[in-house]
C-alpha cells in the first residue's frame, strides 16, 4: 500500500507507476543549484533508492540556490545535509551519500552498470564529457543538465538531445571536445537547458534558483515520465 505521503503522486501515476519508480536505482552527480532540486523531486515522488555524489561542503554562497543550503548548515558536507533532508521527507528512503568526485581516476568505483538511471548536474567539462561517454556505453537511461549560471528567464529552458542543444555554450565546448578528440557518446540523450544569452562581463558567473530549481525539478520530471511512460506502455 503506498504510504499516505505519496498518495497524490499515486492518483497521477498510479499504483504500477509508483511500484515501479520504487525499484529504480538512480545515480545524481552534482547537488548544487540543480542537482539538489532534482534528489528532493524525485524523493518527494517516491524514488527509493537514490545515490548522491559531490565532494563539496556547504558555502554561504550556495544558500541563494541550493535546497540543503542555510544558514545553518554552512559548512556541513552537501550530501550528508541533503541526505538528513531527504530522509526527514521520506524515512524509508534508501540514500547513500557519496562524498566524492567524478573523475577518469574514480569513474569505476561508482559501477555506473549497476543504475537504471544516471543523472548529470557537474560543472567541470573534462569530467562531464568522461560522465557522459561512460555513462552512455550503460544500459541506464541519461540526462543532464547544461549551463543554468547567467541565466534569468526562465521561460527559456527547455530540453532537447545533446546535439540539437542551441545557443548553450557549456553544451557547445563538450560538442567541440568529443570532436576533437574524436571520441563521442554512444547514443543519444536528452539535456535541460537555456538558451537565454545574459551579456554580462562578470568575472563571478552569477545564478538565481528559480533557474537551477527549475533545471533540477525538470531533470527528476525526465526520470518520472520515463518511469511513467514504461508503465504505461507495460500495461
Amino acid at each position: 500500500m503506498t504510504k499516505p505521503i505519496f498518495q497524490r503522486a499515486e492518483a497521477l501515476l498510479g499504483a504500477d507507476g509508483m511500484e515501479r519508480l520504487l525499484e529504480q536505482r538512480v545515480i545524481l552527480f552534482g547537488v548544487g543549484g540543480v542537482g539538489s532540486w532534482c534528489a528532493e523531486a524525485l524523493v518527494r515522488t517516491g524514488l527509493k533508492h537514490l545515490t548522491i555524489v559531490d565532494f563539496d561542503s556547504v558555502d554561504v554562497t550556495n544558500v541563494n540556490r541550493q535546497i540543503m543550503a542555510t544558514t545553518k548548515t554552512v559548512g556541513q558536507v552537501k550530501v550528508a545535509a541533503l541526505k538528513e533532508r531527504l530522509l526527514a521527507i521520506n524515512p524509508d528512503a534508501e540514500i547513500t551519500a557519496l562524498q566524492k568526485t567524478f573523475t577518469e581516476e574514480t569513474a569505476a568505483a561508482f559501477h555506473l552498470e549497476t543504475y537504471d538511471y544516471i543523472i548529470d548536474a557537474i560543472d567541470s567539462l573534462k569530467d562531464k564529457a568522461l560522465l557522459i561517454e561512460l555513462a552512455c556505453q550503460t544500459k541506464a537511461k541519461f540526462f543532464s543538465s547544461m549551463g543554468a549560471a547567467l541565466k534569468l528567464d526562465p521561460t527559456k529552458i527547455q530540453v532537447a538531445e545533446f546535439w540539437k542543444v542551441k545557443g548553450d555554450p557549456l553544451a557547445r565546448a563538450l560538442r567541440n571536445r568529443f570532436k576533437k578528440e574524436k571520441r563521442f557518446p554512444r547514443h543519444k540523450f536528452q539535456c535541460v537547458f537555456s538558451d537565454e544569452v545574459f551579456n554580462s562581463q562578470l568575472q563571478i558567473k552569477g545564478s538565481l534558483v528559480h533557474i537551477t530549481s527549475i533545471f533540477g525539478m525538470t531533470l527528476a520530471g525526465l526520470v518520472i515520465q520515463d518511469v511513467a511512460s514504461f508503465s504505461c506502455n507495460k500495461a
